[in-house]
């Protein structure tokens, strides 16, 4: 009796150990709290001010520097041109918002209002020398979103060996809204091609489109409409 008595405690108790391991998750990698005290700064940071030094300040142009003098973020009514490994360069047109720049001073990204036709709101976030990601709203009501292959660094010794800017390099992602408002998500290829393309058909079908190297989709696939 006593050794049935144990052959039943201990199936009970490896049934209980195996809900347990069902019933709960290992627990998720995380730091310790050794490694959390060392890169704590304050246990108590400063997350409010008790009154504002100004209810309104009017600037053309507020810098903000870091602990090195380096400018680090500009907003301004007038932006000032884009600064690429040490050189500035002209413009396309005016931005009234923020840029942001990197620890030697270089441009890499910024948002604002585009002074163009009819406005245009814009954001992007760069590479060292050429936009890695940009959103744009046009003024005829179509927003885009691209994603660029970062492209090579190229150094000119006739420009004190420094970073040519707007090398070329491809989108390779794609996401737009037309202004008629169809959706449309595409696949570049090393060319800046399209070669795929999820989109809507102006019937409401969803369609996946698969574009050769002119640009002409030589395949769709369209279940919905197959069923009409």
């Amino acid at each position: 009796m006593k050794t049935l008595d144990c052959i039943i405690i201990a199936f009970a108790a490896s049934s209980l150990a195996l809900h347990a391991h069902a019933v709960e998750p290992a627990s998720p990698k995380r730091p310790s709290v050794e490694q959390l005290q060392k890169v704590i700064v304050s246990r108590a940071p400063q997350t409010r001010v008790e009154a504002p030094d100004s209810e309104r300040i009017t600037a053309r142009r507020i810098d903000i520097v870091d602990e090195k003098g380096v400018i680090r973020m500009t907003l301004s009514g007038q932006t000032p041109a884009p600064i690429i490994d040490g050189i500035q360069y002209k413009r396309a047109f005016n931005v009234a918002g923020m840029v942001l720049y990197d620890d030697k001073g270089s441009e890499r990204g910024g948002f604002g209002t585009a002074d163009v036709e009819g406005g245009m709101a814009v954001l992007a976030l760069d590479h060292p020398a050429m936009d890695a990601i940009g959103w744009r709203v046009s003024p005829d009501g179509e927003v885009r979103f691209s994603i660029n292959q970062a492209p090579p660094l190229i150094r000119e010794p006739r420009l004190d060996n420094r970073l040519i800017p707007g090398v070329q390099t491809p989108t390779r992602i794609q996401m737009v809204v037309g202004a008629d408002g169809t959706p449309a998500i595409a696949l570049n290829d090393k060319q800046d091609r399209a070669r795929l393309r999820l989109t809507v058909t102006p019937e409401g079908y969803g369609a996946i489109e698969f574009l050769d190297a002119q640009g002409k989709v030589i395949h769709t696939l369209a279940p919905e409409a197959a069923q009409q």
